[in-house]
């Protein structure tokens, strides 16, 4: 079975500073030694990279491109699925949903995907199970 990573899973995994990055870390690390397939989109991909340039430089951007990106399928989005995901925030009506993450969850239900890495409540939300489980919740 397929999981689905996220960005708030992918920067915790890779700022040490972070608050949850050592559950993430075992997360991450138990998902790859069960074999589980990680999935993510290009959309993800880019945010990730905005963030990682913006708070720390290039030199952050190309560890993750070299180091992490190779172990994640990536699902490159088509005008299809950009457009679906659109439907689906204007439908949502949320202005705290961004349009990563309904792509997120459009491309989740079309490939049946039903676990993320991700730190972000709107995963759960959605109906989605999110891996690493909260720290209150352990």
């Amino acid at each position: 079975m397929s999981v689905f990573v996220d960005t708030s899973a992918l920067y915790a995994l890779l700022v040490r500073t972070e608050e949850d990055h050592d559950i993430v870390v075992d997360a991450f690390s138990g998902l790859l030694k069960a074999h589980r397939r990680l999935v993510s989109t290009n959309y993800v991909l880019l945010e990730t990279c905005a963030l990682l340039q913006h708070r720390f430089g290039l030199a952050a951007v190309r560890d993750f491109e070299n180091r992490l990106v190779p172990l994640l399928g990536v699902h490159w989005v088509d005008e299809g699925l950009h457009r679906r995901a659109l439907e689906r925030l204007f439908s949502t009506d949320r202005r705290g949903l961004s349009l990563v993450d309904s792509v997120s969850f459009v491309l989740m239900e079309a490939e049946g995907i039903q676990e993320a890495l991700a730190l972000d409540q709107d995963f759960e939300d959605q109906g989605f199970q999110v891996i690493p489980t909260r720290r209150g919740e352990r």
